[in-house]
């Protein structure tokens, strides 16, 4: 992606505040001195079978970019890729209406869109929300001494697979469509209260992608404990069994010259760290003074979390079996 974006212009507009070269979540635009906008986009092709789910999911994957920059989301649009001759249009109704019933939940009003006629189905939307232009969330502020909180489990891109292959229980679809379609926006309300440094949401890249991101945007290191971060119940077998999304493996590929291993870490730990996530959860960075008002935010809101490392000095991410 590096490699493409290249080509975009050298932005001179002062009042864009945040762009593509740090690869954060959304791009942030000044409108007065109070007020910014945060406007993403995010689409994808379907990961479960059930339609309503899918449009509930991608709904709540959108909003997560705005959730982790800090903003409050304010209007959406439809993006809809169909195949008109092959599916019938009740499926399409479907996926609307989770994506509605889901932006209705985050207080959102979806104005618009766009659909064309596609070979495969793909939905998604733009999410556009509002900020202090002084109180953004960046990925590339996170401090020496932070601790990185994580607010979902990880293994979606794994459960996808699974699905696609048929080879998963209902309940596990449950569980995960659940976490998938839950929105970041008690998370985000938490760490705005906390005054964290930095965040990112956890999505295609995985969290060892976005966390290297992190570092790398904020010239810092990170530590993290395999034994501290959550994985879905069930995650690590299907992992083992074979269900591993290409991205995921692409994933790794990417990030491995930037990770120092701790050894005895085997390849399945190192999957399931750089797996391809979906609507995943907050990566946040807090200093440790503001560490106990972060917990009591998320256990107020009753926001799963687990803090799964640390900031440090130096360069890479350092992957620990344990503290």
């Amino acid at each position: 992606m590096t490699e493409v974006l290249r080509y975009l212009p050298i932005i001179q507009d002062p009042n864009v505040l945040v762009a593509a070269e740090t690869a954060d979540d959304g791009g942030v635009y000044k409108i007065t001195p109070e007020i910014a906008l945060v406007v993403t986009l995010d689409y994808f092709t379907p990961i479960v079978d059930d339609p309503y789910s899918f449009g509930m999911i991608a709904a709540a994957n959108a909003l997560s970019d705005v959730y982790a920059m800090g903003g409050t989301p304010i209007t959406m649009l439809n993006m809809i890729g169909f195949p008109k001759n092959t599916l019938p249009f009740s499926v399409l109704g479907e996926i609307v209406k989770g994506g509605a019933e889901k932006a209705q939940e985050a207080g959102v009003n979806i104005i618009g869109g766009h659909s064309i006629d596609d070979s495969e189905p793909k939905f998604g939307f733009v999410a556009i929300g509002t900020i202090h232009p002084q109180k953004i969330l960046r990925n590339s502020t996170a401090q020496v001494g932070d601790t990185l909180v994580l607010t979902k489990p990880l293994g979606t891109g794994i459960v996808s697979t699974a699905i696609k292959r048929q080879k998963i229980s209902d309940e596990m679809i449950a569980k995960s469509v659940n976490i998938m379609a839950t929105l970041n926006k008690a998370a985000s309300e938490a760490m705005q209260e906390a005054g964290a440094n930095a965040c990112t949401d956890v999505t295609g890249y995985g969290l060892l992608g976005h966390l290297n991101e992190m570092v790398k945007g904020s010239k810092v290191a990170a530590k993290i404990y395999l034994d501290a971060i959550p994985f879905i119940d069930g995650v690590r077998e299907l992992a083992e069994d074979g269900f591993i999304p290409g991205g995921t493996r692409r994933n790794l590929e990417a990030v491995m010259s930037d990770v120092n291993w701790e050894e005895d870490i085997n390849a399945i730990s190192q999957l399931l760290l750089a797996d391809a996530q979906t609507s995943g959860g907050l990566l946040i960075s807090v200093n440790q003074d503001h560490l106990p008002k972060l917990r009591e935010g998320l256990q107020k809101r009753n926001v799963s979390f687990a803090e799964i490392g640390e900031i440090v000095a130096g360069s890479d991410i350092h992957v620990m079996k344990g503290k």
